[in-house]
This record gives structure tokens, C-alpha cells and sequence, in this order.
């Protein structure tokens, strides 16, 4: 064979390696990524979460987005002359409205972030639904709901997929690192659920407080669907979550005896905490008969397990409020045993509602007490609640716990 021909076979060759490299950039190799997007490193927020230089700190709750697909999926519940033009991106532009019109620090999803049975791609339905928290730059933490799971991805994998979304500061479960570990031994190998994470919000910028947590948040997994004596019922938050979140608060309660000898301490106070999960406890039912600020408009969908919930954050003292969703047309607020229980009321238009009645959102705002010299600890956490109307009416605005005239915290 001749050199000219060798190297015309050579020449061939290379182009037909060239041709089958570039078919798999650009036709294959999109198509072996997770979700079909591009791989890139995760977008952290500024952290530690904290207060405003202004003694603030706002929490928007996002409760049941019941996300499908976006523009195919249809609405549920909205006036008939709304539906022939309502889907998902109704849900997508009250989320892009509201952060920037109440300018929240933080967004709380409490489940059911996406319906299950609407999508066949739980990872890209993800994606739509926080997609404006994402855009936002914002930190934002989420649980599961009892729909979350019905589609492509099971509740660790959710969770461990939204805790590497940028801006996300969710957690599959708590690190063992935790507070947890110091009060009782390491009681996070066997918890149950996924999504058990507590987030530490640290005092203003330039207080004595700035590198302490003087509020607490905790996120806890109330599970879905379980089978109890042959009977099909609501998740409920089991004992392992029960027993790691009194550690915590056992945990903080020996970090306030450890600084009891610092010079400015007078009273030195537990920090106040909120807890945030998507199914009802079982004592809520027991709101209907009492006073409520907001609308009661259906039966507590809750589990026929009652596995202590209200007794154990009683017993903590550092609880404050707990927040809620599963059951859409119910925004109230209620005391039970000197703790609020709110529910965020229906976010998402392709869940069930009621027809004339607005989609609506929570808003938490906690604020700090002005010492002398510096800001303090939290002295007020109020809530109120925003529709999706013209005008994001702002509705049923509250105090929710106050501290003592005389508090002080160090």
C-alpha cells in the first residue's frame, strides 16, 4: 500500500473519530446527567443564617405548591373563568410576587412541594417549583409532604436532592456533630424520616449576640401514608424524632448555663424556637371549639396516631409556634398548652381549594429587643398572611408570643 493511501485511511479514520466524539457531546452526553441538566457547583447563601442590622428576621412559609409539570398542569378549584388559563406557572408567579413584595430572609416549604402522580419526573418538578427561591438568592429549607414521593424518587432521595439545590440549607437529617451529640449521646444514626434538621438563626450584626443563635428553627419529616391495625392512616412524627429534638433543646439549656458568667448576663434565657412539618397533630382537631385567628374550613386531616407531639414540645419551654399546611382551606391560628399552632393555608393552584377563596401564604416576622448598647434576644414573633390577589391583601395579623417586659438575654 502507498504512503498516499495510508495517509488517506489515516485522514478517514481521524475524521470518523472527530465525527463520533462530537455526536456524543453534543447529542449523548447531556442525556446521562441527573435531570438532564448540566452539572455545576452548588450556589451557597451567606451563612450563618441572622438577624438585620435592623433587630429583624422574616420567614415566608410556603405551604402544598402541589407542583406538576408547570404550563401543562391544570388548576384545580379556581373560578371558571380563571381555568382555561391557570397551571402551575399561576403557583411559580405568586412565589416570584410575594418574595419580592414582602422581601422575606428565609423561605420555609412545609411539603407536599410537588404532586407526585403529576409528573413523571420528580427531579425536574423540583426544580420548576423552587425555582424562584433559587432565583431569589435567598436561603430556603424544605420538608416532605405526604405527595412529595408518589412519582420518580423516594423521601431520602427528595431530600438529599433539595439539600444540593443552590440557596438550599435543608438536611437529609441532623449532622452528627449536632447539638444532639453532647446532650444525650448520638441519637441521629436511628432517627426516622428524612428531612430532621434544626437551623440556628445568630443575633444582629455588630450585637454582643452576633455569634450566638438566638433563635431556633426546627424542621421535622411527619411522614405520609401508614397502615395501623389494617387501617390506612396520616404519618405521624415518630418517638426517634421526638427524643432528638428534646435533646437539642436539652442542649441549649446547658449553653445557657455555660454562660451565665459573662459580665452583662442579668437573665439568660433559652433561645425561642419554631417548629416547622407538614401533618397535623391530633390535638388540633380540638381548635374548632376554641378561639382561632382565621378560617376553619375543614377536618383536620391528621394521623389516628397520637405519638405525644404536643406534650414533648410543651415539656421543651423553647418552642413558641409551630407551622403547618396538608389541609388547604384551614389558615388558622391556635393556643394550644401556650404554644401557637398556625397553618400556611394553600399555595399551589394545581391542589384542591376553594373556588373564589385566594391561594395564600404565611409570613413570620421575629424581632429583637433594643438594649442600651446593642440588640438583645427575640422579644415578639408575629405572623400574618398574604393572598394571591391584586393587591397581596395582607390578612389576620397577630402577636404570637412576646417576652417579659424585663427580658434580657446575653
Amino acid at each position: 500500500m502507498s504512503k498516499t493511501m495510508e495517509g488517506l485511511y489515516s485522514l478517514l479514520y481521524l475524521t470518523l473519530v472527530l465525527t463520533i466524539l462530537f455526536t456524543l457531546h453534543t447529542q449523548i452526553a447531556h442525556k446521562l446527567l441527573v435531570g438532564h441538566h448540566p452539572l455545576h457547583l452548588k450556589k451557597s447563601p451567606h451563612l450563618p443564617l441572622r438577624f438585620n442590622s435592623d433587630g429583624t428576621f422574616k420567614i415566608l412559609q410556603v405551604a402544598d405548591m402541589h407542583y406538576g409539570t408547570g404550563m401543562l398542569t391544570r388548576c384545580r378549584d379556581v373560578l371558571a373563568s380563571e381555568f382555561d388559563y391557570c397551571s402551575d406557572l399561576n403557583t411559580t408567579l405568586f412565589l416570584k410576587r410575594i418574595i419580592q413584595s414582602e422581601r422575606p430572609d428565609f423561605i420555609a416549604f412545609t411539603g407536599d412541594n410537588i404532586f407526585g402522580p403529576s409528573t413523571n419526573d420528580a427531579a425536574e418538578s423540583l426544580l420548576r417549583a423552587f425555582g424562584p427561591a433559587m432565583d431569589s438568592g435567598l436561603p430556603w429549607a424544605a420538608v416532605l409532604g405526604n405527595h412529595d414521593q408518589e412519582s420518580t424518587m423516594t423521601r431520602e432521595e427528595l431530600m438529599s436532592f433539595i439539600s444540593l439545590m443552590d440557596y438550599s440549607v435543608s438536611q437529609t437529617n441532623p449532622p452528627v456533630d449536632d447539638l444532639s451529640s453532647a446532650a444525650e449521646g448520638d441519637v441521629t444514626k436511628n432517627i426516622d424520616g428524612f428531612g430532621n434538621y434544626n437551623l440556628r438563626v445568630y443575633g444582629a450584626p455588630g450585637s454582643h449576640l452576633a455569634n450566638r443563635s438566638v433563635l431556633n428553627l426546627f424542621f421535622l419529616d411527619s411522614g405520609d401514608r401508614e397502615v395501623v391495625q389494617g387501617i390506612r392512616t396520616y404519618g405521624w412524627i415518630k418517638e426517634s424524632q421526638l427524643r432528638w429534638i428534646r435533646s437539642v433543646s436539652k442542649g441549649y439549656q446547658g449553653q445557657k448555663q455555660d454562660n451565665n458568667h459573662l459580665e452583662e448576663a442579668s437573665v439568660c434565657a433559652i433561645p425561642p424556637a419554631m417548629v416547622f412539618f407538614h401533618i397535623p397533630i391530633p390535638e388540633i382537631q380540638q381548635l374548632y371549639n376554641l378561639q382561632i385567628v382565621g378560617e376553619f374550613q375543614q377536618r383536620v386531616s391528621c394521623s389516628s396516631m397520637n405519638s405525644g407531639v404536643l406534650q414533648t414540645i410543651v415539656s421543651m419551654g423553647d418552642v413558641k409556634a409551630v407551622f403547618v399546611g396538608h389541609d388547604h382551606t384551614n389558615d388558622f391560628c391556635g393556643n394550644l398548652e401556650g404554644i401557637w399552632f398556625c397553618y400556611g393555608g394553600g399555595f399551589g393552584y394545581h391542589g384542591y381549594g376553594k373556588a373564589g377563596w385566594p391561594r395564600r401564604a404565611r409570613i413570620i416576622l421575629a424581632e429583637l429587643e433594643k438594649g442600651e448598647k446593642s440588640w438583645m434576644g427575640v422579644e415578639r414573633i408575629s405572623t400574618w398572611k398574604r393572598l394571591d390577589d391584586e393587591k397581596l391583601s395582607k390578612l389576620d395579623e397577630q402577636v404570637l408570643w412576646q417576652s417579659h417586659p424585663s427580658f434580657k438575654m446575653t
